[in-house]
């Protein structure tokens, strides 16, 4: 079964209900080279993955070159792709001592203009705002994203890892809709679900995309009894269903009305093959909240 589209109708964009994330690129175990890379792409491509997830960050600077470089040698390929990107965290090294965030018009156009050389492109589908700046400006981050969708460079702007609040701050000064609030949300991490960031994306009519859905890998090599109970229950539905338990677990995302977008972290193909099939096994409500249960330790009020 292909990966579906899913679409963001205030933006005119669909983008594939998977995403591949580049994070870690560097660290495949196969290599990262541009026959590497140009395969995985590919192969997402082959599943219906069309969506990739960049930061400026990832790779020590490094995985936005490397993919660019594949889309310089293979120039057919920008035509089937989209490209998320971010850029706002600043590392410390020689140039900056300290770990600090910017979001100033000039390093935003900067940063913007450094990921298309780097990716080899003219245009950006979307760029998010890394990280919350608590000195951001919202009416001056607001007139970049305006300037660089007029000079074509970006389509769309968002953010990612973002409070309800912060949200809500850029986007009253931002004429346009923001793409997305990309955030950490996993069987460990289930806030976003209730401390109103997956409510705002629906009052909003926009779909969170979600970071870490597997907890780093924990839900496959448990190291606490909680991670052992969670997944022990997710082998129980799975064996229920005739699935593998990375199936259930990105299908049990697929339950949530806001529309979740899970980023996949995983160098694996196997992996990535796997999850593209969560789609045929669609679980019920009690199945869901059995899963949730055993995950946070304790039952709904």
């Amino acid at each position: 079964m292909m990966v579906p589209q899913i679409n963001f109708p205030k933006h005119n964009l669909s983008i594939s209900r998977l995403v591949y994330g580049i994070w870690r690129l560097h660290e495949d175990k196969l290599g990262f080279g541009e026959d590497r890379i140009y395969e995985k792409i590919n192969f997402c491509l082959g599943l219906g993955i069309d969506t990739f997830d960049h930061a400026d960050i990832y790779g020590d600077f490094e995985n936005e070159e490397r993919f660019g470089n594949v889309l310089k040698k293979y120039p057919d390929l920008k035509q089937k792709i989209k490209i998320i990107t971010k850029c706002g965290i600043q590392v410390p090294g020689a140039k900056f001592p300290t770990k600090h965030y910017n979001t100033s018009k000039e390093h935003i156009r900067y940063s913007v203009e450094r990921s298309l050389r780097k990716l080899q492109v003219e245009c950006l589908d979307v760029v998010l705002i890394h990280r919350p700046d608590p000195l951001m400006d919202p009416s001056e981050m607001a007139e970049v994203f305006e300037s660089l969708i007029q000079e074509g460079k970006v389509k769309h702007f968002g953010v990612s890892n973002f409070t309800t609040s912060q949200f809500q701050m850029v986007q009253s000064k931002y004429n346009r809709p923001l793409f997305t609030n990309q955030v950490e949300f996993h069987l460990f991490c289930t806030e976003p679900m209730f401390d109103g960031t997956f409510d705002q994306m629906m009052e909003v009519g926009i779909h969170p995309m979600i970071w870490s859905p597997t907890a780093g890998g924990k839900l496959f090599t448990p190291k606490t009894d909680l991670e052992s109970k969670t997944l022990t229950k997710l082998q129980e539905i799975a064996k229920k269903y005739g699935a593998s338990v990375d199936q259930i677990l990105y299908s049990w995302f697929l339950n949530h009305p806001a529309g979740l977008v899970p980023i996949l972290g995983t160098n694996d193909s196997k992996r990535i093959e796997s999850a593209a099939n969560c789609f045929s096994f669609p679980l019920t409500r009690v199945d869901w909240f059995s899963i949730l249960e055993v995950a946070r330790g304790r039952e709904v009020a």
